[in-house]
C-alpha cells in the first residue's frame, strides 16, 4: 500500500463511534517506569517493609520475577493480604513520583502530552470520548484537560470526590432548553475515563471509594497483577469503571489501542471478541505483543504498526490485511509521530 493511501485510511478512522484503548506504552513513553522497572523496585526496596511471614514468601516469588516477569510470577504465588498491601503501596509511591515530575513539565509549559496533540484531531460526540485505561497514572486526565476537555471520572467533588455516576455526568451539563415538548439538554465537551485497575487518586474514606488528588499516607485503590487482581475488580470503585469501560467497548465502532499489549483478562472478555466480529481497529505501539501480533495477523479489519529496524534503517512496520509491510523512516508508531505523519498534513 502506498503511504499516501495508508495515511488516509488511518485519517479516516478516527470518526464516530470511536473508543480510545490506552496501556502502559503510552505512559512509558511520557516517562512513567514500565513493568521490568517496577519490578526491579520492588525487589530491591520492598523487604524493608515487610514481615518475616511475608519475607519468606517474597523469597519465593522474586526468583521468578526476573525470569517469568511480574504478573507472572506473582500468578505462581498469591501474596498474602499484607503482602499485597505493601505490593500496592510500593507500586503507587513509585509511580506517583515519575507522574509528579511529568506534571510539573506539563504545569511548566515545558512538555505537551502525546494525548493533548490526538484530542483536537477526535470528534467529540455530546456523550464524551470515551478511553478505557489500564494505567493508574493522571497522564490521560491531564493530558484531556490541556486540551480543553472535560474529564469526567464517575466521581463528584473536589476533597474527597464520592463515586457518583449520574452526578458527575450531570455536572458537565451547560444549557437546558425546550424546544416544544421535548427537553434538550447541552453538554461540555469533555471525555470519559474508566479505569479498571484503579487510580492513584482513589482511597477509601469511612468504607466508601473517594477521589482526593493529593498524596495522602494511605493505601491507594489500585490492582496489582496477580491472581487477587480478579477478585478486586469486582469491588467498588473497579467494578464500576470495569462495567463502563465493558460498555463502551461493547458500543464502539471502531478502536484506536496505544500502548496496550493484549493482557488483562477484565478487558479481553469484551475486547478481543469486538475486534475478532470485525470492529475496525488501530493498534499503535513500541513493540506488538505476541497476542496483539497475532490478533492484527488474523483479522484484516485491523492495522497495527510497531517500531522496526531493518538494515541499519530505522522505520514502522505495519501488519495490513494479514501482511506485514516495512516503511523506512517514519514513527507512526509513537503517537506523537502519528499525529505529526498521519493527522497534521
Amino acid at each position: 500500500m502506498e503511504l499516501s493511501a495508508l495515511k488516509k485510511q488511518l485519517q479516516e478512522h478516527l470518526g464516530d463511534g470511536l473508543v480510545l484503548i490506552i496501556g502502559s506504552g503510552l505512559s512509558c513513553a511520557e516517562g512513567v517506569p514500565g513493568m521490568r522497572e517496577l519490578a526491579d523496585h520492588l525487589i530491591n526496596y520492598l523487604p524493608s517493609r515487610l514481615s518475616s511471614d511475608d519475607i519468606r514468601l517474597w523469597k519465593k516469588i522474586h526468583p521468578h520475577i526476573k525470569a517469568d516477569g511480574l504478573e507472572a510470577a506473582l500468578l505462581k504465588h498469591a501474596p498474602t493480604p499484607t503482602l499485597e498491601a505493601a505490593i500496592v503501596q510500593s507500586t503507587g509511591d513509585f509511580i506517583a513520583i515519575a507522574e509528579a515530575n511529568i506534571i510539573s513539565e506539563v504545569f511548566n509549559h515545558k512538555k505537551t502530552l502525546r494525548l493533548t496533540k490526538l484530542i483536537p484531531h477526535l470528534l467529540s460526540p455530546d456523550s464524551g470520548i470515551p478511553i478505557v485505561t489500564t494505567n493508574y497514572d493522571r497522564l490521560a486526565e491531564i493530558a484531556c484537560e490541556e486540551a480543553g476537555l472535560g474529564v469526567d471520572t464517575m466521581f463528584c467533588g473536589h476533597f474527597a470526590a464520592r463515586l457518583e455516576p449520574q452526578g458527575s455526568s450531570w455536572s458537565f451539563c451547560r444549557n437546558v432548553k425546550l424546544v416544544g415538548k421535548n427537553v434538550r439538554y447541552k453538554f461540555a465537551s469533555k471525555v470519559n475515563i474508566f479505569k479498571p485497575h484503579g487510580s492513584l487518586d482513589w482511597y477509601y474514606r469511612e468504607g466508601n471509594p473517594v477521589r482526593y488528588a493529593g498524596a495522602l499516607p494511605l493505601p491507594r485503590l489500585i490492582i496489582t497483577p496477580g491472581l487477587n487482581k480478579f477478585r478486586s475488580g469486582y469491588e467498588s470503585p473497579f467494578d464500576k469503571h470495569r462495567e463502563k469501560a465493558n460498555d463502551a467497548i461493547d458500543k464502539a465502532r471502531r478502536f484506536f489501542i496505544i500502548g496496550y499489549g493484549f493482557n488483562d483478562d477484565h478487558l479481553e472478555t469484551h475486547l478481543t471478541p469486538r475486534i475478532k466480529s470485525g470492529v475496525k481497529t488501530v493498534i499503535l505501539t513500541f513493540t506488538l505483543s505476541q497476542k496483539a501480533r497475532n490478533i492484527a495477523i488474523n483479522n484484516k479489519n485491523v492495522i497495527a504498526v510497531e517500531f522496526c529496524e531493518e538494515d541499519g534503517t530505522k522505520g514502522a512496520r505495519f501488519i495490513i490485511d494479514g501482511a506485514e509491510i516495512f516503511y523506512p523512516s517514519i514513527d507512526y508508531w509513537d503517537l506523537e509521530g502519528f499525529v505529526k505523519g498521519v493527522l497534521s498534513v
